[in-house]
Formats: C-alpha cells, sequence, structure tokens
C-alpha cells in the first residue's frame, strides 16, 4: 500500500494556500530550503509536478490543482475535527460545486439552482461560468459536481459522463412597448425586416431560431449577436430590438426588463441538462434541483428518457435530431414546418478532459 505524508501535503497546501514559499515558510516558521524540499519530496512520491514557475510566482500545474483539492478538504476535515472534539459545532454545509455553460439565461440558471438552497441541509453553493467544453473538463477531474448545459454531450466530447434531461420549453420574443405593439400582429410574419437582437451563431439556440425564420419564410434585421444572454436582454430593454427568452421566465423577463410579449414560437425548443460522471445521481443537492425543474419549472413536459451509456470508441451517437418547428404566436399565426429542433439524444461518453480555472457566475439583473 502507498502512504501519503501529510506533512509534505500541508506544506504544499500551505505554498498553494499563500502563493509563495516564503509566506508558506513565515506561518510554519519553518525555512524556506526545509519547505523547498519537503515539496521536491511530495512530487517524487507522486511522480507529478505540482507546481511551476511563473516569473517570481509559483503557479498550481493540472495535477497541482487537483491535489490541492484534495489537500483543502484533508485539513478542512481536520481543522473540523479538532473543534468537534472541543465541543464546537463545526455547522458545516454541504458543499455543491457547479459549472454553468455560459450561453444559459441567468434567470434559468437561477431558478435551476434555487432549490439547492432551500434544502432542510444547508448548502454551500460554489457557481463557475464558462464555456461548457472547459465545464466537462473540470467535471471529468471531480473538479465540479454537475454542469448546467443547454444541450446534451455530443460525440466530439471526450469525457465520460451523463446527461440528465431537466426540461424543455419553447421560445417568447420581447420588446419595449412601442416596438412591440408595432410588431405583434401577424407574429412571426411581423418580424420580417423588423430589428432584431440574437444569440451568435456559434449556440444552439441560434441555429434553432435560423432554421425557424427560414422555414416562416421570415428575414428580420439582425442589430446585433450575443454570446451574453443577459447583454442581449440589456440591449433589448434599451428599445435596440426584439429579443428572444425561454418562455418559462417570460414574466421574470417582462418584469425585470420592463418589455412586452411580441410573439411566441412554441416549436423552438430550448431544452436543459444536468451534466454528471455519475448514471444515477448521487449528490443530494444535484438530486433536489433535478427534482424541482421536472415538477415545478417545466412541470416534466418534453422530458427525454433517463440518461444511456454511449462509449465512443467506435459506437454511433446520436445528434443534430431533426424535429418539426413552426412559428406560433400570441395572436394566432403559425407558419412553416420540417425545421430542426435543438435536440440530442441523452448519451454518456467516454474520454479526458483538462482542468480550467474558476470564475464565479455573473448576475443577471
Amino acid at each position: 500500500m502507498d502512504w501519503l505524508n501529510y506533512h509534505h501535503l500541508l506544506y504544499f497546501w500551505m505554498v498553494a494556500r499563500e502563493g509563495t514559499i516564503s509566506r508558506a515558510a513565515k506561518e510554519l516558521r519553518l525555512a524556506q530550503p526545509t519547505i523547498s524540499g519537503q515539496i521536491r519530496a511530495l512530487e517524487r512520491s507522486l511522480d507529478q509536478k505540482l507546481f511551476t514557475r511563473v516569473g517570481r510566482n509559483l503557479q498550481l500545474t493540472e495535477t497541482g490543482q487537483l491535489v490541492y483539492r484534495y489537500a483543502d478538504e484533508i485539513f478542512t476535515l481536520g481543522r473540523e475535527l479538532t473543534e468537534t472534539l472541543k465541543g464546537r459545532p463545526s455547522g458545516r454545509p454541504l458543499r455543491l460545486r457547479v459549472g454553468v455553460a455560459d450561453v444559459l439565461p441567468k434567470l434559468i440558471s437561477r431558478r435551476l439552482l434555487a432549490p439547492a438552497l432551500s434544502m432542510a441541509e444547508p448548502v454551500q453553493l460554489v457557481v463557475q461560468e464558462g464555456k461548457t467544453e472547459q465545464l466537462l473538463a473540470e467535471l471529468s477531474i471531480h473538479g465540479l459536481d454537475m454542469v448546467l448545459a443547454d444541450a446534451p454531450i455530443g460525440g466530439a466530447a471526450r469525457v465520460k459522463a451523463y446527461n440528465h434531461p431537466l426540461g424543455e420549453c419553447g421560445l417568447t420574443f420581447f420588446a419595449v412597448e412601442e416596438i412591440a405593439a408595432r410588431h405583434r400582429d401577424q407574429f412571426p410574419r411581423s418580424l420580417d425586416v423588423a430589428p432584431v437582437l440574437l444569440p451568435t451563431e456559434n449556440t444552439m439556440l441560434r441555429r434553432s431560431i435560423q432554421h425557424w425564420l427560414e422555414d416562416s419564410d421570415v428575414r428580420p434585421r439582425i442589430v446585433a449577436e450575443f454570446e451574453d444572454s443577459a447583454l442581449m436582454k440589456v440591449f433589448g430593454e434599451q428599445g435596440a430590438g426584439i429579443f428572444p427568452a425561454p418562455t418559462v421566465i417570460e414574466d421574470d423577463v417582462r418584469r425585470h426588463h420592463n418589455v412586452e410579449v411580441v410573439g411566441r414560437a412554441p416549436n423552438i425548443r430550448e431544452r436543459f441538462y444536468a451534466i454528471t460522471v455519475e448514471r444515477r445521481i448521487k449528490h443530494p443537492a444535484v438530486q433536489a434541483i433535478s427534482d424541482a425543474a421536472k415538477q415545478n419549472l417545466f412541470d416534466g413536459a418534453g422530458l427525454a428518457e433517463g440518461p444511456r451509456e454511449n462509449l465512443s470508441n467506435g459506437a454511433a451517437h446520436g445528434s443534430g435530431a431533426k424535429g418539426a418547428t413552426s412559428g406560433g404566436g400570441a395572436n394566432g399565426a403559425a407558419n412553416g414546418s420540417g425545421g430542426h429542433a435543438n435536440g440530442h439524444d441523452p448519451d454518456a461518453i467516454e474520454a479526458n478532459g483538462h482542468a480550467v480555472s474558476i470564475d464565479a457566475a455573473a448576475e443577471e439583473e
């Protein structure tokens, strides 16, 4: 059995936490060469480099980040053990580390995550926002418990993980009152040459909207394109054009951004997924999020079947499924069919990822 030298691990943890060997040496009341030697010994025992030097500073390697997370848990538990033995309750909350795809509307993210903070057991929520590929890489090394995304893992993803469908809904188009009144009648035909704000072309939602517009033979005037849906809404509330958002947050969008509904497109489907490394969800907070989404937020409508495994070593992977899309408006007019739905069969894909840095998710107002 391989034994880990916890003294060496403590010195590594202190250096990683303090940022430099000199500050760690001062905290530990040890000479710098002593700490340097102990860290080198730890690297030899693990057969991995834990630090790389950038200028005069030390930076954690990918392996170093992984070791640091484990070390942080170990020494936090040790401190809590001491406190408990002294008769002081630790009050340690359940930790949930979530990655949120940056294309996900912030209002949707907030409503999906809210049930975790309403559990009887205290939960500490740590949210990281980024590109889906980066978040999946972090998930693969257990840096995250769950990733929230608007699409299941595709065949190109090299991570073994499982898609857990949370729900789906249609799309609503909004604008300030003056623009909405002008373009509400005969929706979606009324969007022809109308000023619109859309997601960028690299997003699943934009492709679905584009197919729907083509099927409806509508050619709006694209004023601006956004990767950040929150910024798109801000431009929309300033009167820059008509913009889309998931129908499930229609009331929130109207209230937060002082806009009105132009029309609804129920057949442009936005789908939302919790992605984990587990076939069956085990984390209590992830289970609470999944249950609440299906029962309350989306009412279980349109949910796909549970996760199915599909390894990427030659196995077929379903993606880019076609489905009918058609224009549906607040005042009736429905046009077009035969577009592409933005859904994929849920699968698990085998692979390896790389660690990424952690950023806090932005807040939308």
